[in-house]
């Protein structure tokens, strides 16, 4: 589109459609506005931290659906509190209200002639002006047709054959209905950065053993901060304290406490619940994995699902369409119809217009997406795109990685069974040899012993290779490995073991078989609901792994996967998901999102488990599942349905009402005021059905 206003920037989506000069991209830019004005005011204007409310945002992201800031396309409503946004139309309705009284109710002599219409006029401009500025500035920027200009026509024509009180009556619902179309998005987009954006300002530094407080972006790396009960961290770092339970709802969706360990990391936005802690800073401010999430689901509002880029190419051909049959109705009959009378026709075709504005589609059908993606951060989901929803809502097969996806990931003894030994002497001995051993299936048992192996002495170890080891336990010989280990000292041990999948450690105390340890990874406590729940909506489950066959098929017989496949290297994988797509199914993935990205590249929709452990997870993946919870898949294919039905309805409903009315208009069974039912009213049905999904709970 040629744009004729060298101040004026076009801006565009991540599809490369325009997303400006309409009335969505009004709406879009006065919410953004409002939503940065109250997180500056509540960022700066507290004396004390308030953690039910959002901070303000270290580094406002490109927003593809607003303006440049110097575009010279400013509209101040964006400055404004709900009262200021409502005033014009408070005004136009008393004013509006009192002609209606002097016409109908209390007829004054002097309210006639050019006085009555002065008052029409003088209660059409604070509504009516705004409106028509837009659509002189459309048309100046190249948008002829817009949905400005429709209303514009509507009303202006309504006071050239005199209908002065609808005229006035369908441009002020018409403010009124872009007024709550503008508080329903921006509330959509507050609940977002409430959701994400929870890092305090200030945080307590300790510097030269005082304690100080401290902007949080101005706090460097390196630096140790000290988090006290009931405080909210700043940034990211590693903890220096022994242990500390956390709150990461704000970031998981989780309520249940997490408890980390000296060393690990810990995350901005993780709520301390015990006693004072230090942590030592290892990110930046605006680099925490927190401000990562944060411009990642701001940027997911750009990323345009296939209905919003429907409706936007229906509008671009529609309202032509309009204003032509429009013109028809009124000029057509002339030449069919003996007692054509202009003024009623040009009433048809005006009633015609003021039905036909797209608005109830151009904002709730955003609105719908911008709830789901909210909805979905909610509960710890950070999906990339609105398109992503719609993908997710037609899945009917999910590929799930094993390790880490479906299991924990890490070693940890499942069973242990003691022959002519008492259990805990068997756990002791063999913990004690581990102690000499990195193997990770030694540090399990290590683990496993709870420290009971530090109550014995451990000499002459050796570790024979590809076997296990062998060592001297309290004067015992003792030995440790494989089945490999036992037929090499000629050690006699329970046959069943031969037929086990997972791993085992058997024992032989002074070339004696003693016993075994059965290590395997574990899994996650709800990873069978979450298979169940996607049987219960036909979605059928598929697990890739490189493990061995064996122990593939008995995590599958456990979680009743339909289908398992073990010994796979990367490349096999992407093969099985090749093969899937080959027969035309809809498929997410779900991996780690770094091992695994050949295939979550080919899937139709990438899902990445953990997404807090690792920064290339959140580039990599569609969807980030920050929790590691297997259910949250299901949740998030509930989502993605649950969105594109209330899109579907409100689709539905704007064209089935819009069609009879339109019809009625044309045969002139229809007046202004169903019109704007029509219109407004069916927006604002609209918006408060898109709004519902806010509300649910998943």
């Amino acid at each position: 589109m040629k744009n004729t206003d060298p101040k004026h920037k076009h801006t565009y989506d991540a599809q490369g459609k325009m997303t400006c000069c309409s009335q969505e991209e009004k709406i879009n830019k006065i919410a953004d506005k409002q939503v940065k004005k109250k997180t500056k005011k509540e960022s700066c204007c507290s004396n004390e931290h308030d953690d039910t409310k959002a901070k303000k945002v270290v580094k406002d992201q490109h927003n593809h659906d607003e303006h440049s800031d110097d575009d010279g396309h400013d509209h101040s409503g964006g400055n404004q509190t709900t009262f200021q946004m409502f005033l014009p139309a408070v005004i136009s309705f008393v004013l509006l209200l009192i002609a209606i009284g002097f016409d109908n109710y209390f007829p004054q002599t002097w309210f006639t002639g050019w006085v009555r219409i002065s008052w029409y006029v003088v209660a059409y401009a604070p509504v009516g002006f705004p409106v028509i500025k837009e659509a002189f500035e459309s048309i100046r920027k190249g948008e002829i047709f817009s949905e400005f200009l429709l209303m514009s026509i509507a009303t202006i024509g309504a006071f050239a054959i005199g209908e002065y009180p609808e005229g006035v009556a369908v441009m002020l619902f018409y403010a009124v209905g872009e007024v709550f179309q503008t508080l329903a998005v921006q509330r959509a987009k507050n609940n977002i950065k409430l959701l994400l954006d929870q890092r305090p300002d200030t945080a307590t530094v300790i510097k030269e053993g005082n304690t100080i407080d401290k902007k949080a972006a101005e706090i460097v790396i390196g630096e140790i901060i000290q988090l006290r009960p009931g405080e909210k961290l700043a940034l990211d770092g590693k903890l220096l304290s022994d242990n500390a339970s956390l709150n990461t709802a704000a970031l998981t969706g989780e309520s249940k406490p997490d408890t980390k360990q000296k060393g690990e990391t810990v995350l901005a936005g993780m709520i301390n619940l015990n006693t004072v802690v230090q942590v030592e800073v290892t990110t930046a401010y605006t680099d925490s994995k927190l401000s990562k999430i944060l411009e990642m689901v701001q940027d997911a509002t750009a990323k345009k699902a296939p209905t919003e880029l429907f409706i936007r190419k229906f509008a671009k051909i529609y309202t032509p369409i309009v204003v032509f049959l429009a013109i028809c109705i009124c000029l057509v009959p002339m030449i069919f119809i003996e007692n054509y009378i202009f003024n009623d026709w040009l009433y048809r075709a005006l009633v015609f217009l003021v039905i036909s504005c797209p608005c109830a589609l151009v904002i709730s059908i955003p609105l719908g997406y911008f709830g789901g993606i909210g909805a979905a951060s909610k509960n710890g989901i950070l999906v990339k795109g609105s398109n992503f929803l719609d993908i997710m809502a037609s899945i009917q097969t999910v590929v799930m990685d094993k390790t880490g996806t479906l299991t924990k990931g890490v070693f940890k003894v499942q069973k242990v069974v003691a022959v002519d030994i008492p259990e805990a002497d068997l756990i002791k001995f063999t913990a004690a040899l581990e102690t000499k051993s990195t193997h990770p299936v030694g540090t399990a048992i290590i683990e496993y012993a709870k420290g009971s192996e530090k109550e014995v002495t451990v000499t002459d170890v050796e570790e024979i290779a590809g076997h296990g080891l062998k060592g001297n336990v309290e004067g015992k010989e003792i030995l440790a490995g494989n089945v490999k280990l036992m037929k090499k000292f000629n050690i006699t041990y329970d046959a069943e073991i031969d037929n086990t999948p997972f791993t085992i450690i058997v024992i032989a105390i002074n070339q004696k078989y003693a016993g075994y340890f059965l290590i395997a990874d574990e899994i996650k406590e709800d990873a069978k609901t979450a298979i169940e729940s996607l049987h219960k909506i036909n979605i059928k489950t598929v697990m890739l792994s490189g493990d061995k066959q064996a122990v593939v098929d008995a995590v599958a017989k456990e979680l009743n996967i339909d289908q398992a496949y073990g010994d796979l290297l990367p490349e096999n994988k992407v093969e099985k998901v090749e093969e899937l797509k080959s027969q035309n199914l809809k498929i997410a993935f779900v991996g780690d999102g770094v091992n695994d990205a050949p295939v979550v590249a080919l899937a139709d929709a990438g899902i990445a488990m953990g997404g807090l452990g690792s920064d290339a997870t959140i580039e990599t993946a569609d969807i980030v599942i920050q929790n590691d919870q297997p259910t949250k898949i299901f949740t998030a294919i509930n989502i993605g349905k649950k969105t594109k039905q209330i899109v579907y309805q409100n689709i539905g409903l704007a064209f089935a009402v819009k069609a009879v009315v339109l019809v009625l208009g044309a045969g002139g069974l229809a007046t202004m005021w169903e019109a704007v039912f029509a219109d407004v009213g069916v927006a604002m049905l609209a918006i408060l059905n898109a709004i519902r999904i806010q509300r649910m709970k998943f």
